[in-house]
């Protein structure tokens, strides 16, 4: 009887600790449980964030290097306009000075002035240049390359001798002689020269005499330019015949 007492008390401490140590863990486990699931929640929330702020870092470098490329692509154009603008002011810097040399020429059209000047003598009734009036003419023609914007003038001219209308004739001759031989041997252009015939009608020296009448019959050859003195000499090498 003492025994089954005793073998009863032992179980039922059993069954007091046993039922102990389950009454722990659960509340142990129901303790625990929320701190596990506000631990899973909190690495949740972070691994959230960790992403988010990678995409936002992602999205930031790419706003700055399109922000970069669009920095780069605006200096480019800026400096490309500054070339051009550079380009534009000395297309106008050029543009000024041509149109200035052309209000200089223009202003200067009538201003000729004589570079150089000879007359060349001719027989009695003769429009055939000798050798002597053809060494005057080589020597004046030295100097036309040496001229811009030049024109040349000829004046024919006769005696006294004979009518008027015959003289007139042969004085346009004469002055055509002069022209053909500074075509031929300088190309001087039929465009820069101008002719007239005076015939007797301008006297280089008084006709009562022999001599007098020799040097009215004559070519007067003025070589002029409308481009002023002060205008920059032009470095050119002077002309020389063409083959004869």
């Amino acid at each position: 009887m003492i025994v089954n007492r005793s073998l009863l008390i032992v179980v039922a401490g059993a069954a007091m600790v046993f039922n102990a140590g389950c009454a722990t863990k659960k509340y142990v486990r129901n303790e625990a449980a929320p701190v596990i699931n506000k631990t899973n929640e909190l690495d949740d929330l972070t691994a959230k964030n960790t992403r988010d702020i990678r995409d936002v870092d992602t999205r930031s470098q790419q706003g700055i290097q399109g922000v970069n490329d669009r920095i780069a692509s605006v200096d480019q154009k800026a400096l490309a306009a500054g070339q051009a603008a550079d380009q534009a002011n000395q297309a106008a810097t050029q543009t000024s000075g041509k149109v200035d040399a052309l209000t200089n020429t223009v202003a200067n059209l009538d201003n000729y002035r004589p570079v150089a000047e000879t007359s060349v003598h001719f027989a009695f009734n003769s429009a055939v240049l000798s050798k002597k009036a053809k060494q005057a003419l080589d020597q004046l023609a030295n100097d036309i390359p040496n001229t811009k914007g030049y024109v040349i003038q000829l004046i024919g001219g006769t005696d006294s001798v004979g009518g008027s209308q015959y003289n007139y004739k042969l004085s346009e001759m004469r002055a055509a002689a002069v022209v053909q031989y500074l075509a031929s041997q300088y190309n001087v252009p039929a465009y820069k020269v101008y002719v007239a015939g005076l015939g007797k009608d301008k006297e280089a020296a008084s006709n009562r005499t022999a001599n007098g009448r020799a040097q009215n019959r004559r070519v007067d050859v003025q070589l002029m330019t409308n481009v002023q003195e002060n205008t920059a000499a032009q470095n050119v090498t002077p002309a020389a015949p063409n083959s004869r």
